[in-house]
C-alpha cells in the first residue's frame, strides 16, 4: 500500500497534536522555522547533515 507523503505527514501532525497538545505558538515557531529554513542559505548544509 502506498500512501503520498503530504496525507502521512498530515495524519501524523494531527495525531501529535491530538494526542501531546503542545501549545499553539510552538507549533507556529516550528512551522514557520521550518518554512525560513528550507528557503534560507543553510538549506544545502542541512540536507548534508540529515543525508
Amino acid at each position: 500500500m502506498q500512501v503520498p507523503l503530504w496525507f502521512a505527514l498530515l495524519v501524523v501532525g494531527y495525531l501529535g497534536v491530538k494526542l501531546i497538545r503542545p501549545p499553539a505558538w510552538l507549533i507556529a515557531v516550528l512551522l514557520l522555522g521550518g518554512f525560513l529554513l528550507a528557503h534560507s542559505v543553510l538549506a544545502p548544509a542541512i540536507n548534508a547533515l540529515i543525508k
